[in-house]
Order: C-alpha cells, then structure tokens, then sequence
C-alpha cells in the first residue's frame, strides 16, 4: 500500500493522479477535508481508502497501521507562507512530520516529504540544495520555518538514509483551486482576465527591479509529480532535492504566457504591495537542480509557455479542470 497525506491537496492529489495513471490504487489517502473544496481533488481518482490525519497519526503513535505499507509520500501540511499562527504551524507541519518520519524510519518504509524553497528565505544563501549548507539558510516566514525545521530534524535522526524531501519551488497546475490566496497566480490571472480583461501584479519596491520584473522558478504539478514517482522507485535516491525549472521567469513573462494562451494582448496593472508583505518578500527565486541531474533523473521540465498553455486551455477553460 501507498499512503499520501495531504492526499486531497494540491501536489498530494496531483501524485495519486500519477500513480493511477500508472496502474497503482492500493491508495491509502490521509487528509483533512473540513468544509473546503479538496474533496473535488478525489472524485477523478481511484484509492483504496481516505483516513483523516487524526486518525493516522493515532495509528502510527501506537503502531497500529493496519495495512502494510510499501511507501509513505508525505504531502501533509499547511502550506500558507501567511499563516501566523506558530503554534499550529509547529504541531502541524513540524511535530506531525517528525512523528510520521519516526514510523516510516522504524519500519524501513520509503518517505518522500515535501520541504520548501521558502527555506531559502531571501535568496542571499543562493538556492543550493547541498545539505552543508542547510543551517546557514535563514527563512523569512513561518511556514518556511517550519519545513527548515523538518529538513534538520531529518539530517540530525538519519531520515536521509532512506528518505527524499523535495523542495518545492513555485508550482502550479490543476488541482489547486481550494488553496484560495495561496493559489498559483496564473489561477488568479485567468480569471482576473475573464472578469475584467486585465490582470493586477505588485509594484516592485526595489530600484533593482522594475515592476513585473520579480523572478521566479515556476514549475508545473505534472513535471513535480514525474519527480516524485521517479524517487519511489528509486528508493537508493536519498536526500534533500530542489525540484524546479532550474530557469527563473518574470511575472511579466508568466502573465504574458497566460494572456497568449487565451489568444489576448497582456493589460497589465501594477498595483502597490501591502506592507505586510513587503517584509516576506522573495525578489527571485532559482532552483539549482544539479544535485538531482545528477542522481540521473530523466524528467525534463517542459517550458513556461507550454505548460501555462495546457494548464489554460486543458483545465482552466475546459469543462473539468480537475486531474
């Protein structure tokens, strides 16, 4: 059996789509659903069984799993860079983690997590995944906090040993319209367009940068989930991975991407940035991917403009926008 947590959620969902497409249903889903939209991720897709997170931490807290488990793809968390709320963020995000890492360690089942490229903080550390590094990095919001604190958590107890965490960069892609504020701007922007044909980003408040012209690494939910099935079955694949592009992009260049996908001229405003994000702000982002290239991953991250448009015209505009 396969267990993934956070199973109705953005890239969770998105992964149980990958492995049904790969044949697999021995599924076990570990969510919590409450009154959001996340249970519309899981009508397209076949498993064997939904757990509430409760429940599953219950079972691994007194070693009652009651299934074999062949591997543990730990999707789980708040994934909010605005949440303020630290004490939930350490039970949830960090605690939970640990807990689940303790079983899977102690029954030798593979674990892939999922870290953060909002560890890297302001990008001044670079955004090198060697693990030497890993307490230099100085994250500037909570929730990346939280995912640092797994990731050393993780070396300290000799999780790498049989574990991958992936540092997510900017994804995005279908599955992720229950995240609400933290949904993908290419989300907001194809309907800000179909609302008012226009589309707002922030102002930069760098003189370094000119509006729009904030970089980062956007990388699509299709190309993380090929990452992701390709570590299980590689289970020798052990370590902290970035796992993006390894190409910075404007937000220019991601609007325009989205605006050609609907057949429109970008009309673009720039509008000015709240005060509490200044603060948190990431001017650019870039995955170095060196360290999974070579491990020898064969996935090939596609081209913004490509996946934009098979996100648009595929889901986005079509009659069922779910994987």
């Amino acid at each position: 059996m396969i267990v993934v947590t956070g199973g109705a959620g953005f890239i969770g969902s998105a992964f149980v789509w990958k492995l049904n497409a790969e044949g697999i249903d021995d599924i076990v889903i570990v969510d919590r659903l409450g009154s959001s939209g996340k249970w519309k991720n899981l009508v397209n897709r076949r498993y064997a069984d939904f757990l509430h997170k409760d429940l599953f931490l219950q079972m691994i807290l007194g070693d009652r799993v009651p299934f074999p488990v062949e591997s543990l793809v730990h999707m789980g968390a708040c994934s909010a860079t605005t949440e303020t709320d630290a004490d939930y963020l350490m039970g949830n995000n960090f605690h939970y983690s640990c807990r689940v890492a303790e079983w899977a360690l102690r029954h030798g089942v593979r674990l892939i997590y999922a870290s953060s490229a909002a560890t890297y903080g302001d990008g001044s550390q670079g955004f090198d995944d060697d693990e030497t590094g890993i307490n230099d990095l100085r994250p500037i919001n909570m929730y990346g906090y939280s995912k640092q604190l797994f990731d050393q958590w993780c070396l300290r107890h000799g999780i790498q040993k049989q574990a991958a965490g992936i540092k997510f960069f900017n994804v995005f892609g279908p599955n992720e319209y229950h995240k609400g504020d933290m949904s993908s701007v290419i989300y907001k922007a194809f309907h800000q367009i179909r609302e008012t044909g226009r589309v707002r980003l922030f102002q930069s408040h760098r003189p370094d940068y000119g509006d729009g012209e904030q970089r980062r690494d956007f990388v699509y939910v299709k190309d993380c989930v090929d990452v992701m099935w390709w570590l299980m079955e590689n289970s020798d694949k052990n370590g902290i991975f970035n796992v993006g592009t390894g190409r910075s992009r404007t937000w220019n260049d991601l609007i325009s991407a989205v605006f050609s996908a609907r057949g429109m001229e970008p009309q673009i405003d720039y509008i000015s940035m709240p005060d509490n994000l200044q603060a948190q702000y990431q001017y650019y982002t870039e995955a170095k991917m060196d360290k999974l290239r070579n491990q020898g991953c064969p996935v090939f991250f596609k081209p913004l403009e490509e996946t934009v448009r098979d996100y648009v015209v595929n889901y986005l505009n079509a009659h069922e926008a779910h994987l």
